[in-house]
């Protein structure tokens, strides 16, 4: 592993189609998806092939140019593509970044998509340094969900962090919690970090309370799908919790994502929108049901953590602490 990138690549453009590491199947079967049409495109995101705020973008940005690759109407695209996950920004922003151009022009379109790509890496390297400046040395960190490589262009959010804390010597012991109901953390993260050989154990969600009240943890860092203007964060669910417990222990909480999660069109988090996801997600596992027949669930796929709650935001324009109207403002304008 070096400080620029991970040992595999989540999202690939090759010879006019967009090629998807299948997140379903990991970590045990390493399967590439090709695709052709942003419909497509769109069902892969619904259905969790590609997941996370910043890959979701990225994807749905080269969707966006392979229909204009076979002539197709770029309004359908748009809509089919914008319907496909309702709370990353992310992706609203990519798709919105890819009409602006005005043009239908496939070679201007992929162009732009690539440009998206790269600027990603870019950002997400930038998020390294900031915010492993923020960690001490022989540094402990849990986190949840999946923030990498698979999550983003490449390297990461928070583990893009924890990847550039790694280089730097400041990282004893990484804690991945499980992430239920679809294993994130299980399955991806705790993948993604064996890879690069970075130390990581695996926590039940359930276990972070145990946990945290040892003492075992210094630093919980974590992504966001939404950032509000204020500083409230959308993630995935059970990150809200996670910063209770954290604030309970004394523990710090670090946010991690690019600039373009920021939703500065909503005041406060009650106004974001959370997916509800089916409830079979919660009452089966791999297709084998693990709930009594007919036992209802809910699966709210994302939660809202205070700005209260969260020590820092680290973006890739640099960081705040303690988030304020004020101090996002600033950073967000270049002055933070």
């Amino acid at each position: 592993m070096t400080a620029h990138s991970s040992s595999f690549h989540a999202i690939a453009w090759h010879e006019q189609s967009l090629h998807l590491l299948d997140q379903r199947v990991l970590p045990h079967t390493h399967q590439i998806l090709k695709y052709h049409t942003a419909a497509d495109v769109a069902d892969a995101i619904r259905d969790m092939v590609v997941r996370g705020a910043p890959a979701i973008g990225i994807t749905a940005a080269y969707a966006y140019a392979l229909d204009a690759l076979a002539g197709r109407d770029l309004d359908q695209a748009y809509k089919v593509l914008a319907e496909s996950r309702p709370t990353a920004v992310n992706l609203f922003w990519a798709l919105e970044r890819m009409a602006s151009l005005g043009t239908d022009d496939p070679h201007a379109l992929v162009a732009e998509a690539k440009k998206i790509h790269d600027e990603d890496i870019t950002a997400n390297l930038d998020m390294g340094k900031f915010g492993a400046s923020l960690l001490n040395d022989q540094c402990r960190i849990y986190t949840h969900c999946n923030t990498g490589a698979l999550a983003t262009g490449g390297h990461g959010t928070a583990l893009g962090i924890i990847r550039s804390a790694v280089t730097q010597g400041k990282v004893s012991q990484v804690y991945a919690g499980e992430t239920r109901p679809w294993l994130q953390g299980a399955r991806l993260t705790a993948w993604e970090l064996m890879q690069d050989n970075i130390p990581v154990k695996l926590v039940c969600d359930g276990a972070a309370a145990q946990l945290f009240r040892q003492g075992a943890v210094d630093w919980v860092i974590v992504g966001a799908d939404r950032i509000t203007a204020n500083g409230d964060v959308a993630n995935k669910i059970g990150t809200y919790s996670l910063a209770v417990l954290a604030k309970h222990h004394g523990m710090k909480v670090m946010v991690a994502a690019p600039s373009t999660t920021f939703d500065l069109t909503l005041d406060n988090g009650t106004a974001i929108p959370i997916e509800q996801r089916p409830m079979s997600e919660v009452t089966s596992l791999n297709g084998q049901p693990i709930a009594p027949e007919g036992c209802e669930a809910i699966n709210p796929s994302f939660d809202v953590t205070p700005a209260e709650l969260i020590d820092a935001i680290v973006t890739e324009k640099g960081y705040v602490l303690n988030p304020t109207v004020a101090n996002i403002s600033a950073m967000m304008v270049g002055n933070g």
